[in-house]
């Protein structure tokens, strides 16, 4: 897996003469909450608004938004169109921003299909809202790293899918062999926005900077030519999203520190392992009662349950049974592959071949890459052999009629006798595509000249480079 890029650092701005520093009075009136109302001595926060609106930042927050690229939102703007866009208007929404009058505008609604059935929103900014999005996370994010939990994984700089795994693997070879696996009810879509810029306001005082943040989390969503007002939920698709998630979800992280408990969290995925079934239904008790209670979240009790860890997934993966366990793919996983490369074969057919594996590339790198923290290989091995199998059977389907399969299977070196019985005997594409004629037409040589590359040979690959990283 690629690393992440190390934490920008920023600077403190200071008070000067045009009055950019922060004053007692202004401090109050931003929601500063000191007893008896006076400011404690010591270093004051600058303004936020001034910070995030710095050159240096905003030249950061357009690179990251250019390097990510994405849809555009409900005003149809691309994001190669966002560098001139920003030359005419930037002064007026800059000032916008300063005054406290910027309006964002409502995010398209995208639905996709989740793994295990229904559906998640995707809440599409406009490439400008994303644009001061990224500029806000990257003047925030810093302000709360330090202090977001070390059992805390998703999101943030350093850190990855793979160290969470890794983290949960040794919890288990502790002895924790039991899981309390929450799955919170739609958390992007039931995020109570109260409670949110309560936490939020805990180290932000610039008043102008939790008024952007609302209006971000109140602007309505776009769906069919339709604006819906949005009084709950902070959906997936925005830069801000993600840090919005873990500064809510940190009070869970703190309340499991608090109790002793070793747990494992991404975004909203959370796993808490115990030492028994009877210590897991207890956790899971409580947990339920302070989400609730709290951070006033529902836990889903169909997704939700206490159960061995070998039984569950986490992000993608699963464990052996052994007392040292070995990380593996999880089957929920495999069978998700699966389906999309169904699905790029049935785009796939009738092209040419060599350009139909040239497209698969990515996902497959894509693929190994994540997965190559899987210590149990076999599976990568079995789908190396699917995939080939699957490409004979195009290749079948292609030739379409028994004298065209006579004549490719001699031109790719079957004896006459051979390639007749096998182009005539009336079996369907997948049968074929297993036998032994089309394994020695289409032999994985074959398959590599033509430009498929191995997840086997992939996941040693990432698994090297990680190590050469790690020295």
């Amino acid at each position: 897996m690629r690393e992440a890029e190390p934490e920008k650092k920023i600077e403190t701005s200071e008070a000067n003469p045009r009055g950019q520093g922060r004053k007692p009075e202004a401090a109050r009136a931003s929601g500063s909450n000191f007893p008896g109302g006076k400011e404690p001595t010591g270093p004051k926060q600058p303004d936020l608004i001034e910070r995030m609106l710095e050159r240096g930042n905003l030249h950061n927050a357009l690179q990251a938004v250019e390097a990510n690229r994405g849809a555009a939102g409900v005003d149809g703007m691309e994001v190669k169109q966002l560098r001139g866009y920003l030359r005419e208007h930037w002064a007026e929404i800059r000032e916008q921003i300063l005054n406290g009058t910027y309006e964002p505008r409502p995010v398209r609604r995208v639905d996709i299909p989740k793994p295990g059935g229904g559906t998640r929103m995707l809440g599409i900014p406009t490439v400008l809202d994303r644009f001061i999005q990224q500029a806000i996370h990257q003047i925030l994010g810093p302000l709360w790293e330090e202090g977001f939990s070390a059992y805390s994984y998703g999101f943030r700089p350093g850190r990855s899918a793979a160290q969470a795994v890794k983290a949960a693997q040794d919890h288990i070879r502790l002895g924790k062999r039991w899981v309390v696996d929450v799955d919170l009810e739609k958390f992007f879509d039931r995020v109570n926005h109260a409670v949110l810029m309560a936490r939020v306001a805990r180290k932000v005082k610039d008043r102008r900077m939790l008024k952007l943040i609302r209006r971000y989390l109140e602007s309505g969503i776009m769906q069919q030519g339709l604006m819906e007002p949005r009084s709950e939920g902070t959906p997936q698709g925005g830069p801000l999203s993600p840090l919005l998630s873990n500064i809510l979800l940190d009070d869970l992280d703190k309340e499991l520190e608090k109790r002793g408990h070793r747990f494992c969290r991404y975004a909203d995925d959370c796993n808490v392992y115990v030492g028994s079934r009877r210590a897991g239904e207890r956790v899971m008790e409580s947990l339920s009662r302070f989400l609730k209670e709290i951070l006033k979240l529902t836990v889903n009790p169909k997704k939700s349950a206490v159960d061995r860890p070998w039984n569950r997934k986490f992000l993608g993966f699963s464990v052996t049974t052994h007392r040292e366990c070995r990380v593996r793919v999880a089957p929920q996983a495999v069978e998700r592959f699966k389906e999309a490369m169904r699905e790029k074969f049935r785009e796939g057919r009738g092209r040419n071949l060599r350009a139909f594996l040239e497209s698969l590339k990515p996902k497959l790198r894509g693929w190994a890459s994540y997965f190559s923290v899987a210590e149990t290989r076999n599976v990568f091995e079995d789908l190396d052999q699917w995939l080939r199998r699957k490409l004979r059977c195009m290749e079948w389907r292609k030739w379409k009629k028994p004298r065209t399969r006579l004549r490719k299977l001699i031109a790719l070196g079957l004896d006459r006798a051979r390639a007749r019985g096998s182009a005539f005997n009336g079996r369907g594409p997948w049968w074929n595509a297993g036998a032994s004629h089309m394994n020695a037409a289409l032999p994985t040589a074959y398959f590599r000249r033509m430009g498929l590359i191995s997840l086997l040979d992939e996941v040693l690959w990432f698994t090297t480079l990680r190590e050469q990283r790690s020295l």
